[in-house]
């Protein structure tokens, strides 16, 4: 088993920046990828960003150049750094890891004003 807990979220102008964290705990000898998936309201969960035990990320095109993922791996946690943020990533961000099973955590909303 995989607890994945987030912080980091609240509401922001647009412009503005935030970054989230999400902790692991548990059986993470067993995580190949690491990632941060959104849902906004109406609308499917997606890929926000992506991170695999070797380092390689992966991005959804509309965070490329905005967000940087980034792990730490003494700390067993994934970060989210998300600049120049736009009303449009309004969202509950998951975090997401990939191991034996998916695990999600209990997502952190961000909320970007106009």
């Amino acid at each position: 088993q995989v607890q994945l807990v987030e912080s980091g979220g609240g509401l922001v102008q647009a412009g503005g920046s935030l970054r989230l964290s999400c902790a692991a705990s548990g059986s993470i000898f067993s995580i190949n990828r690491l990632g941060w998936y959104r849902q906004a309201p109406g609308k499917q969960r997606e890929l926000v960003a992506s991170i695999t035990s070797g380092g390689n990320m992966n991005y959804a095109d509309s965070v490329k150049g905005r967000f940087t993922i980034s792990r730490d791996n003494a700390k067993n946690t994934v970060y989210l750094q998300m600049n120049s943020l736009k009303p449009e990533d309004t969202a509950v961000y998951y975090c997401h890891a990939l191991g034996s099973r998916i695990y999600w955590g209990q997502g952190t909303q961000v909320t970007v004003s106009s």
